[in-house]
């Protein structure tokens, strides 16, 4: 189909209650993938969010559509072919202000996609007879393709809460000019193709009635392939989403795994490092238990160097005694050896006095 996600971000979903026109419903428990997708076929921007396998979004984005920022975080867009309005709660206003910009951009694109697709059909359409154009009137009126024009807007109020939920009063919509001039250019390029249709039924009046017969078989089969074509645009949208999820897996997948790497190459310098540390711990150990050993023999050497030096002490004391008692004995001997010579001298005056 060539239709692309160009824009996604997160937001919770809101539809106005199309009872009171006033309060918001929620059509997600929880914040979901909000994405433009761009149809290249039919040059055509649109809106999806699938809840599951559900569509809550699919708006088709039109040039005559204005998103209004009701606070700082939610924003809502009415849809009239949908006959609804939308409202988003962002985490952020930086998303909300994101996803406002993204509208208006892809609304300007909508815009001069219509006024080019406009101006091929004026160069390709051919001169009409003015009379023709009551003679045959389409079934096709503004209201039966994009919606009624008495479509309510709900007020919103300003809410600073996380989730950005709605409040009860709403901001109103109102019907501008802007959107008269619209179903008035849409009713004019109607009336052209009614001028169209009027003059090439006029070219084979003779098959009318077999036209008329191929073209209910080809609503019918139109009304069938257009089913099939939505189911199979929020299948190809969800496996979109599903496929840049992927994408993001696999690169978030693929850093991780160089993180991996870098963190296996540290931990390998680590465990070296560890190694090192380990060996010179041994080796720290091995010197202390050598330095304990050393000061226990060095303890073991002073105390016996204390007790030669006490013995040493105990001698010189003895040796010291000894040479005191030897000198008085040698005293005594002296006195003794004078009294004996003394008695020899005496006994030798008394012999040769005899």
């Amino acid at each position: 189909m060539g239709e692309q996600p160009i824009f996604s971000t997160r937001a919770h979903v809101f539809q106005i209650d199309p009872n009171t026109k006033k309060n918001w419903v929620p059509t997600s428990k929880h914040a979901v993938t909000v994405s433009y997708f761009y149809d290249s076929t039919r040059n055509v921007y649109r809106i999806i969010s699938l809840d599951g396998s559900k569509a809550i979004i699919n708006s088709t984005i039109t040039p005559n559509m204005t998103f209004t920022k009701t606070s700082q975080k939610f924003g809502q867009w009415a849809d009239s072919r949908a006959n609804t309005v939308y409202g988003l709660g962002f985490s952020s206003e930086h998303h909300l202000s994101k996803f406002a910009e993204k509208f208006q951009e892809f609304k300007e694109a909508a815009r001069l996609a219509k006024e080019k697709s406009q101006e091929k059909m004026e160069l390709t359409s051919t001169p009409s007879q003015e009379s023709a154009g009551g003679d045959l009137q389409s079934p096709l009126t503004p209201e039966s393709i994009n919606g009624t024009d008495d479509e309510r807007t709900p007020d919103v109020t300003q809410n600073s809460e996380p989730r950005a939920e709605p409040t009860q009063n709403a901001l109103p919509f109102s019907h501008s000019s802007a959107i008269s001039k619209h179903w008035e250019a849409e009713l004019a390029t109607l009336k052209g193709n009614n001028a169209k249709l009027t003059a090439a039924l006029l070219e084979s009046t003779a098959n009318v009635k077999q036209w008329k017969q191929q073209l209910a078989a080809y609503q019918e089969e139109a009304e069938r392939l257009h089913k099939r074509v939505t189911e199979l645009e929020c299948v190809s949208s969800q496996a979109n989403a599903v496929h840049t999820h992927k994408s993001e897996l696999n690169q978030t997948i693929q850093e991780l795994e160089e993180t991996l790497k870098e963190k296996e190459e540290e931990i390998e310098r680590l465990k070296q490092e560890i190694d090192n540390a380990r060996e010179l711990q041994e080796q720290r150990d091995s010197l202390t238990q050598k330095l304990q050993e050393v000061e226990i023999r060095n303890k073991d050497l002073e105390g016996q160097l204390s007790d030669l030096e006490q013995r040493l002490e105990k001698s010189q004391n003895e040796q010291e005694a000894f040479r005191n008692n030897l000198k008085t004995l040698l005293e005594i001997l002296d006195g003794k050896i004078f009294e004996l010579t003394e008695l020899r001298d005496n006994l030798a005056k008394l012999l040769e006095c005899s």
